[in-house]
């Protein structure tokens, strides 16, 4: 039987997949599309890994008592006091995104740029997304006044949003959202009794520790689940481990209660070596501590030189203040790109830039933006080096900028915008 609501493969693996397809042929790429970071895995979490392979039991759905409490104290050293009874984990965030949404049930307000995911997963469930912008430079948080007219409408129109997510800081913009704009958003939500799902899953790469970052946990304890992991700030993406964090009293527990079944019945549990590793990540120690910080300093410097070339040619971009992602926007350039390459929207830009070039972004379209926008997602996570070595040699280095492949990287991006908007 067809499936009764088509859902796309994800833009951003099917991105990075069309670019393997194009490099195994042969073709000289640069990937600036996928969310990975290419940075090694820190050699004690390879050897708390190894040693952790003979656990071959399932163990509790909410994962390890051990996962649990670490996962406690990590929130707890930002701020939030947390039980580890409420800390839930599973095979990624991704998949403790989806639960979440499941567990609230009804329709799901989501920022627009958002994440690729958020609306598809509302579908998976049965459910919509009501996408709301988000304010200039704050991405990743529904702009307060426009989520209260938002639900007001949806609910005047028969429909039922329960939740509304945020993400802190924010994929696809590479910027935060001021504390004051998430405080107004969480009053927001309890106004509308909606449910906070924050995914602070870039929490650690915010690049300065003068750009504040308040999740909307302080605001509305009551009714914020925040989901984190280590595969951004660890570059564990292939090892699939996440950890939410459910708030108390009856909401909470409600939630939790939901969310368990599901994990119950679609995962079982995350796996047991890849916990007992997140585990020692989630205490903090100071080989974690370091390479996070080099991870952090790393993606600024390189983020940001890449933004620089982008602005260089005219595109606008907001300041990067988080993560390995830019949001560039050719609106000023529509004109050239229209006479020169018959270019209209992102999508088309996009596609141009691939097919011409070998360079591989994600338009804005994929993250919920009108088609004729011509903003695009760029992504820094894969410059670092072709090999272990070079990628640890970035990491190290006083001055990435300095390395040849990061220089040869940064050479052919201007290159390329320059012949794009080349009258």
């Amino acid at each position: 039987m067809p499936v009764s609501t088509p859902v796309p493969l994800s833009a951003t693996l099917a991105a990075d997949e069309a670019l393997a397809r194009r490099e195994a042929a042969g073709e000289t790429v640069l990937s600036l599309a996928g969310g990975e970071i290419g940075l090694p895995v820190l050699p004690r979490l390879r050897e708390v890994l190894a040693a952790a392979a003979d656990r071959n039991a399932y163990g509790p759905v909410a994962g390890s008592p051990e996962l649990r409490a670490a996962a406690a104290g990590y929130w707890r050293r930002r701020g939030l006091d947390t039980d580890p009874d409420l800390v839930v984990s599973g095979p990624g965030s991704k998949p403790l995104l989806f639960g979440l949404i499941l567990a609230v049930g009804g329709d799901v307000v989501i920022p627009r740029p958002g994440w690729v995911s958020y609306a598809a997963q509302a579908a998976l469930g049965g459910a919509r997304a009501i996408p709301v912008p988000t304010p200039p430079g704050q991405g990743g948080v529904p702009a307060p006044d426009l989520l209260r007219e938002a639900v007001a409408t949806a609910r005047a129109a028969g429909r039922d949003p329960r939740s509304v997510v945020v993400t802190l800081p924010d994929n696809p913009t590479g910027t935060v959202a001021a504390p004051e704009t998430v405080r107004e958003l969480a009053e927001a939500a309890r106004d509308l009794d909606l449910f906070i799902i924050s995914d602070e899953i870039y929490r650690d790469l915010v690049f300065s520790p003068d750009t504040p970052v308040v999740s909307p946990a302080v605001f509305a304890p009551e009714r914020t689940a925040v989901t984190t992991g280590p595969a951004k700030n660890l570059a564990l993406g292939g090892w699939r481990l996440g950890v939410a964090r459910l708030p108390g009293g009856p909401l909470g527990q409600r939630v939790r209660a939901q969310l368990l079944g599901i994990a119950g019945q679609v995962w079982s549990t995350a796996a047991a070596p890849v916990q007992a590793a997140a585990a020692y990540a989630f205490a903090e120690p100071r080989d974690v501590v370091e390479r996070v910080a080099a991870s952090r300093r790393l993606h600024g410097t390189v983020a940001r030189a890449v933004a620089e070339r982008f602005a260089g040619v005219g595109a606008v971009t907001a300041p990067v203040r988080a993560t390995c992602y830019l949001y560039p926007d050719f609106e000023p350039l529509r004109e050239e790109l229209a006479r020169a390459h018959g270019v209209h929207g992102a999508a088309e830009l996009a596609a141009h830039l691939a097919q011409r070039y070998g360079v591989g972004l994600l338009p804005g379209s994929a993250f919920g933006e009108p088609a004729r926008a011509l903003r695009v997602r760029v992504s820094t996570g894969r410059l670092y080096g072709a090999g272990e070595s070079e990628r640890l040699a970035a990491l190290n280095a006083p001055d990435p900028l300095r390395l040849p492949w990061i220089g040869e990287s940064l050479d052919r991006v201007a290159e390329v915008l320059a012949d794009l908007v080349r009258p």
